[in-house]
């Protein structure tokens, strides 16, 4: 809609926006979402209903937390250390408090199932799909990351190359230039906010285990941390990975690796 506005005549109705769509549709370098098949859609319902499932996890969790500061048991910012540590302080409780946790307790082992039964059934999507299995030779990027871009993307021929496709995932700095001179920011952050979001996580498993590989990706990665800092790389990596993805997407080869 924003590409849009610039070409609207005079105040904002449904026959000046009908207008100004026919108008900025025509133009030859104006960019369009991609169009989603059944499959796809299908596919991206199971993601968003599973990451629904996660921010109530983890919305349950805190709650969980917050009720036992009230009674001065104060636990750290860590889920793990939550649900080792709730069925010895449930003794310590007053009845009434202590059935209500019981029931949030609950409430948290029935998502963990609904959880573990949609990345089971979005694997078991990955392993059949044959594109899927393609990208996940991609060090960085596992069956969820895969299963998410082929369904946000299928086969990417609507990106031009790899940085066009890493620019609709806001993965490249924001220009602020002007008068000759180039200035690069933060990342626009535009684009699908969880394929971004898988991309990144998967970045930062590639940075950490880094350190225990040899490979020129490996490599590259710690020099960059040294260089720019921990938070960056992870950026830098996850917009590698996002280009690497369209050339094997959009060429239908195989990953190639590099000689070191």
């Amino acid at each position: 809609p924003k590409f849009v506005a610039p070409y609207r005549k005079g105040g904002k109705n449904d026959g000046n926006d009908a207008e100004a769509i026919c108008e900025a549709v025509g133009r030859p370098n104006m960019r369009f979402v991609p169009i989603k098949s059944v499959e796809q859609q299908s596919v991206l319902t199971l993601h968003r209903v599973r990451q629904g499932f996660v921010e109530e996890r983890t919305a349950t969790i805190n709650r969980i937390r917050g009720l036992l500061a009230e009674f001065g048991h104060v636990l750290p910012h860590r889920a793990v250390e939550v649900r080792r540590r709730l069925p010895e302080l449930l003794e310590q409780l007053p009845p009434l408090a202590a059935r209500a946790l019981t029931d949030l307790h609950a409430h948290v082992r029935a998502l963990d199932q609904r959880i573990l039964d949609y990345e089971r059934e979005l694997e078991r999507l990955a392993r059949t799909d044959e594109r899927a299995r393609r990208v996940q030779a991609l060090y960085g990027v596992g069956p969820l990351s895969a299963s998410a871009i082929i369904a946000s993307v299928g086969n990417a021929h609507e990106f031009h190359n790899g940085r066009q496709f890493a620019a609709w995932l806001g993965l490249v700095p924001r220009q602020y230039s002007t008068g000759g001179k180039t200035r690069l920011g933060h990342i626009t952050r535009r684009g699908d906010p969880y394929l971004r979001t898988l991309l990144i996580m998967g970045a930062r498993a590639v940075l950490q285990a880094a350190t225990r590989r040899q490979d020129r990706l490996s490599r590259w990665a710690l020099s960059l941390r040294e260089r720019r800092g921990y938070h960056r790389t992870c950026v830098a990596i996850a917009a590698k990975n996002a280009r690497i993805v369209w050339a094997l997407l959009s060429s239908n080869q195989p990953l190639r690796l590099a000689a070191a």
